[in-house]
């Protein structure tokens, strides 16, 4: 039986336990990796999407939702990785864009165009490098505050 994350499943409520461990503003449901949640007599089925095919996180994604259902009592768990389709920065809420933000992140635009300086709002930034402290992430600088930045690129 698949559980849809839209029901008040505890299941789910656990997840959003977990941490994003790059960004810890934000939890695994809300970036879109828990894609799905499916329970079979005992045993669950965790379906997760990792932000990229190599992603480094992945690993560490798969152990903290163990050891959170672990905590929550679930012991026969299995991680199920699927591609396809790939993770996108569009399945990201508002709301999570917003903790984004509210975090120093300057959340994904459509296309990378236009990057938001979230220390002053300012559209007048600039790249210093397509690498920021994570993969997904580049560094910039504001031209208006002076202060640099991480861009969550998209993807």
């Amino acid at each position: 039986m698949v559980i849809d994350p839209t029901q008040n499943i505890d299941i789910w409520e656990f997840l959003k336990e977990v941490p994003d461990p790059e960004i810890p503003a934000i939890n695994l449901v809300e970036l879109g990796v828990i894609r799905e949640v499916e329970k079979n007599d005992d045993e669950l089925f965790i379906t997760i999407t990792p932000t990229y095919t190599g992603c480094p996180a992945k690993k560490l994604f798969e152990d903290l939702i163990l050891e959170k259902l672990a905590e929550k009592g679930y012991k026969k768990v299995k991680i199920i990785s699927k591609l396809n389709p790939a993770w996108t920065t569009d399945w990201l809420s508002d709301e999570t864009r917003n903790k984004l933000l509210n975090e120093g992140i300057s959340p994904p635009t459509i296309g990378d165009r236009i990057i938001v300086c979230p220390n002053c709002k300012s559209k007048n930034t600039k790249l210093l490098s397509q690498f920021g402290s994570t993969p997904c992430q580049s560094l910039y600088t504001c031209n208006e505050c002076s202060e640099p930045f991480n861009y969550f690129k998209c993807h």
